[in-house]
């Protein structure tokens, strides 16, 4: 064996598979609420509506970002598997996925990613990574941001109305 074939073997061996078909679906759900999450009805209203605009698939990698004081009723109310994640602080929610979204190689490992956002701190690295996956945007119409619209190859809208929600309680 030459020098050349081990240098073709080691190129293949560690070349880059593409992520068949995966989805990861990241959930900013204090956005999609409207503020804190303080009501178990809250997040079932929300992941109700965010199912209905993201169908969901059974090998989906949910992550879901709140602030501090909303990791209690997230964590016991959101119903199927799911990361979730937390920061205190003013885009707490923000800037833990930001954080994943570019520290965990997301555009290589999946096919295609779903920010369930409307927040515009996101659409530099929506269009960074539209460059390698799919990347939809879902958020209520009137809380996303054009830039953030423009980023993604596809926006979904989700019917929430979190004023609905106070009302009923």
């Amino acid at each position: 064996m030459g020098i050349g074939f081990t240098n073709r073997l080691a190129a293949i061996m560690y070349t880059r598979k593409p992520a068949f078909g995966r989805r990861i679906v990241l959930i900013d759900i204090e956005n999609i609420v409207g503020g804190g999450v303080l009501m178990p009805e809250q997040v079932q209203a929300a992941q109700a509506a965010i199912a209905a605009a993201v169908v969901p698939r059974n090998d989906d990698q949910v992550v879901i970002a709140c602030g501090r004081f909303s990791i209690d009723v997230v964590g016991f109310e959101w119903r199927g598997p799911r990361r979730l994640v937390f920061r205190a602080g003013m885009n707490g929610a923000d800037l833990e996925l930001l954080d994943i979204l570019e520290t965990e190689r997301v555009g290589d490992r999946f096919a295609e990613i779903v920010l369930v956002s409307g927040d515009g701190i996101f659409a530099e690295v929506v269009s960074r990574l539209g460059l390698h996956a799919d990347v939809s945007v879902a958020s209520r119409t009137e809380s996303c941001s054009r830039r953030l619209r423009m980023a993604a190859k596809r926006v979904l809208d989700i019917d929430y109305d979190p004023n609905a929600i106070m009302e009923a309680a």
